[in-house]
């Protein structure tokens, strides 16, 4: 089927308005995630006793509801997103409080849900309805005094970083921080008050380690690099090692069999052995692609909810990779957190559709918008017109 821009229907109105380069670079990491699943999970299923591709299977089937996700959320207009938000988000915290009492513990921490043969991780669904409702507040609290939005983005953080503490999940504690402290300070606060984020940040991080033994292991592990917690990063650093520019081929690494989580949190590690380093690049290249393609459409909007909502998805998106390859390349302390599209999990493939659906949503080229952004040029060259006259 040929779409042509005369055509007035939902389809052609989504194609000629979408960015189709950050589509298609956000399309080319998702199948990227299937290559890789294909690549780094059948060593683990093998390991723990399950079928060879047992894991490759559950991220397939993933996959095309990522899919319907990422198209549905981006046909979205703004105000229907900031409404499905605002349910994921209940809903996400609702989940996140029953994890407290009926999620199974693993690896010490209780951040799952069983039902049936399928866990869900609820933390990873409430990611992008915070950024959305975060910007949304952030937003108000520029245009309306009379509405108490910066308390109520504040309380939005206070309840979503709290439950990830309790369970413990303390790096996708410090994702979100680093998200709501941007839009925090893209939002014109004072810098008194960033620097008191940042200070509250720290004494977080202090008392986690002083209280928290898994976390006093971990920054020990990062800073001695020895003990048994530095296991999978000398392992994923052979990795880089052994690939070399080009990699030994697809299948043909052998670090993967020794590294319990190569298909999820070190699956950049499998990339490098097998794909090279030249992999790794692009792979790098990709997200930065969709993070500065994301911000720079934005750059003209005058929509202030638009630019904080697109700003917020971009720094969670970012962020994210970010710390997952630095985690990968020994510069940060392992922290559980996934290389988004990429690594293995049913939960984070299906949020980051969302996330990217929302954005890939915002982003559209409304021609209503254009037009009354028009008539608000012309009416601002009109009335400088009058004022010269």
């Amino acid at each position: 089927m040929r779409l042509n821009r005369a055509d007035k229907n939902l389809l052609s109105d989504w194609w000629f308005t979408i960015d189709r380069l950050m589509l298609a670079a956000i399309l080319l990491l998702m199948a990227g995630g299937l290559v890789l699943s294909l690549a780094a999970s059948p060593s683990v299923a093998e390991r723990l006793d399950y079928n060879t591709f047992h894991f490759f299977k559950r991220h397939a089937a993933a996959f095309l509801p990522a899919l319907v996700l990422l198209f549905f959320c981006s046909l979205l207009e703004p105000r229907m997103i900031r409404r499905v938000s605002l349910v994921l988000f209940a809903a996400g915290i609702a989940l996140m409080i029953a994890t407290l009492f009926f999620g199974p513990e693993t690896k010490g921490a209780t951040r799952w849900l069983k039902f049936g043969g399928f866990s869900l991780q609820p933390s990873e669904f409430v990611k992008p309805a915070f950024a959305i409702l975060s910007a949304w507040f952030f937003s108000e609290s520029q245009k309306r005094k009379d509405v108490p939005s910066l308390h109520i983005a504040i309380s939005l953080y206070a309840v979503f970083v709290a439950l990830l503490i309790l369970q413990p999940d303390f790096g996708q504690a410090f994702l979100a921080t680093l998200v709501w402290g941007g839009l925090f300070f893209m939002a014109g606060m004072p810098l008194v008050w960033v620097a008191a984020l940042a200070g509250a940040v720290l004494l977080a991080i202090v008392i986690a380690y002083f209280m928290v033994p898994h976390v006093a292991g971990r920054i020990d592990t990062f800073f001695d690099f020895s003990g048994p917690g530095s296991y999978q990063t000398e392992r994923a650093l052979e990795s880089f090692a052994s690939g070399g520019w080009f990699g030994k081929g697809p299948g043909e690494g052998t670090v993967k069999q020794l590294l319990p989580d190569s298909h999820a949190d070190f699956v950049f590690a499998v990339v490098a052995e097998e794909f090279g380093l030249i992999a790794c690049l692009v792979i790098a290249i990709l997200f930065a692609f969709v993070v500065m393609r994301g911000l720079l459409r934005v750059v003209p909007e005058t929509d202030g909810f638009i630019r904080h909502g697109v700003t917020g998805l971009m720094m969670l998106f970012g962020f994210q990779a970010l710390i997952n390859m630095a985690v990968n390349v020994g510069l940060l302390p392992a922290k559980g957190m996934t290389l988004p599209f990429l690594s293995y999990g049913g939960s984070s493939l299906l949020s980051m559709a969302v996330a990217m659906g929302f954005a890939l949503g915002l982003t559209r080229r409304r021609p209503q918008a254009s037009r009354s952004r028009a008539r608000q040029d012309v009416a601002a060259h009109g009335g400088a017109r009058e004022l010269e006259t």
